[in-house]
């Protein structure tokens, strides 16, 4: 059974369907050929738009987590035996601290059914009964509803289209590259470096390219611009949220005299 045709996610794919379709008529005017395209970079801006405050929960849940670091690591010294003790005095200490260890984690639970919806919405031949338009949309020759898998075993003759497929996955591993380095927090003082399988675990992320090689071209634009977004807005979050950031109510900085 297709969860896509059960009647209330029917019509949330069908209201997707008819965003991405009137921002694509509106925007031919003036982009042509690429309306579809830039439809989903608008898409995806606004549902990241609309998530900010999740993000600043995030945010918040990693100086948390890096301010309950040195006390879990005392925990674990102490109690690393015996895993019952070590779990109870640990969900103590986050109660204690008023905190969550599962904070954070909705944002990451938040973009799968996004993710879902816009892969379905390039893919479903039907949606709501209607015939699917957006099947149709191209971005200079790339065709929207068509992987970079599936278009590289349609023959020699789609060479021009495969090269938007590789620039899309290029800037996807490049923001993943970026993404390592701008969103890993520093280890505090007298913390041990990460090694070993954590060291191998920050690696993960480039599994998006070869996840994003198996998508719909619209979907895998949706990947690029929702991480290239979640790097911005990390940074000016962690600049913002940061507990060590001492600024005094109603300081103003002094001018220089002339």
């Amino acid at each position: 059974m297709d969860i896509f045709s059960f009647g209330p996610i029917a019509a949330i794919l069908d209201g997707t369907y008819k965003l991405v379709t009137s921002l694509s008529a509106a925007l031919d005017p003036v982009v042509g050929t690429a309306s579809g395209l830039v439809a989903v970079v608008i898409l995806t801006m606004l549902i990241r738009a609309v998530l900010i405050p999740v993000g600043m929960s995030q945010v918040r849940a990693e100086y948390t987590r890096r301010r309950l670091a040195p006390k879990l690591a005392e925990l674990q010294r102490k109690h690393g035996k015996d895993r019952e003790t070590l779990t109870r005095k640990t969900m103590e200490l986050y109660k204690t601290e008023k905190a969550s260890p599962f904070a954070g984690m909705l944002p990451l639970l938040l973009q799968i059914p996004v993710i879902s919806l816009v892969y379905a919405v390039f893919t479903h031949s039907m949606i709501a009964g209607h015939a699917n338009t957006l099947l149709t949309e191209h971005a200079f020759g790339a065709p929207l509803g068509t992987s970079f898998v599936g278009l590289s075993g349609a023959g020699a003759a789609v060479w021009p289209a495969m090269l938007v497929y590789l620039a899309v996955l290029l800037l996807i591993a490049v923001v993943m590259t970026v993404s390592r380095r701008v969103l890993a927090l520093p280890v505090p003082d007298g913390q041990p470096q990460p090694t070993g399988i954590v060291r191998a675990v920050s690696f993960l992320p480039y599994v998006t390219v070869v996840f994003a090689a198996f998508v719909p071209l619209a979907a895998a634009v949706y990947i690029l611009i929702s991480a290239a977004w979640t790097v911005a807005e990390r940074s000016i979050l962690r600049r913002m949220l940061d507990p060590e950031r001492k600024v005094s109510p109603g300081s103003i900085e002094p001018r220089p005299s002339h």
